[in-house]
């Protein structure tokens, strides 16, 4: 009986290795055969974004493309981005131009002021790129410990060329390269079109900013030195200082000068105040003048001249507004 038992166990013992190495072999020919799936691990790709050196006046800094939280402290970027329908998620909200109002709105956050930046709100927002321009650039190393800062103002005595390397710098930043070459074909071209007519033309020019009652004039290479530089009006005046504040001058100055074409610049108007350049220009002394006797007095819009300039919006506007020059 014993021997019996022991001969069955046996013939179990065999038929169970026969059946685990079949049940192998089958897995085998399922993984080894011509349609097989190999094994792949971290197939997934890099999210990582990629990081654009952006040389500037003050320095290189690196900031990652197509930034979400835009920190802006220059009214002409601002007007870029607008224009290119790039949103923004803070800004000094005092003086904001007129025809940028929107930004106005509490779904921004309130940044300060142009001169005076708002570092806790700032770094409250955790933006992942500011820019900024001349009234914030003594900043320029606060503000880059809390976020890549670029300096974006314009070198007045290469204006064009500045201006276009900050539309540059934007269009890389934003995959907005196809837009920005047309935006810049089209300015190009209405330049050329006022430089054919000023190269022809022998009226001089002279550029003034009026505040609270008292004037400055600006000459080539000034911060609006552009209407000679770029658009090619000739200068009334070529010895006019270069500062950013102008030349302090007098109206007798103007009469003395003579301008065929004066374009004035109301700052008043710009920051809220109550004089009126109109009021302290139009006076006895400046209607003896070519400029007012042939209706050449061009009051230029503040806003883009003085508070904004350098924009892709503001630089398509001034353009026009020399243009009623001729």
């Amino acid at each position: 009986m014993k021997k019996l038992i022991m001969a069955l166990m046996m013939i179990a013992l065999m038929a169970l290795l026969i059946a685990c190495g079949a049940k192998d072999e089958g897995s085998a020919d399922k993984t080894s055969g011509s349609n097989a799936e190999p094994e792949v691990e971290g197939t997934e790709e890099s999210t990582e974004p990629e990081i654009l050196t952006i040389k500037h006046k003050l320095g290189e800094t690196e900031v990652a493309k197509n930034p979400e939280k835009v920190v802006v402290f220059d009214f002409g970027m601002l007007d870029t981005l607008d224009e290119l329908g790039i949103e923004v998620a803070g800004l000094p909200q005092s003086n904001v131009p007129a025809y940028l109002s929107k930004y106005e709105d509490a779904k921004y956050a309130n940044l300060g002021s142009l001169k005076e930046p708002d570092f806790e709100a700032i770094h409250a927002l955790q933006p992942d790129v500011i820019f900024i321009s001349n009234r914030q650039a003594e900043l320029y190393e606060d503000l880059s410990e809390i976020a890549p800062t670029v300096f974006v103002g314009v070198d007045t005595a290469r204006y064009m060329e500045s201006f276009k390397e900050n539309m540059a710098v934007v269009a890389e930043l934003f995959d907005k390269e196809a837009e920005m070459t047309a935006e810049l074909a089209d300015i190009d071209a209405q330049i050329a079109a006022i430089n054919e007519k000023t190269v022809a033309d022998d009226d001089k020019a002279l550029i003034v900013l009026g505040s609270e009652g008292k004037v400055s004039a600006y000459g080539p290479s000034s911060r609006f030195g552009l209407i000679h530089d770029v658009f090619g009006f000739k200068a009334a005046d070529e010895k006019i200082e270069v500062s950013t504040h102008g030349q302090n001058i007098t109206f007798e100055y103007i009469l003395e000068t003579n301008p065929d074409v004066l374009f004035v610049i109301d700052r008043d108007a710009a920051v809220g105040g109550e004089a009126s350049a109109k009021d302290s220009i139009e006076n006895e002394l400046v209607m003896k003048t070519n400029a007012y006797k042939n209706g050449k007095i061009v009051y230029l819009n503040a806003e883009y001249w003085y508070l904004s300039g350098g924009g892709l919006l503001s630089m398509k506007e001034m353009v026009k507004e020399v243009e009623a020059g001729l």
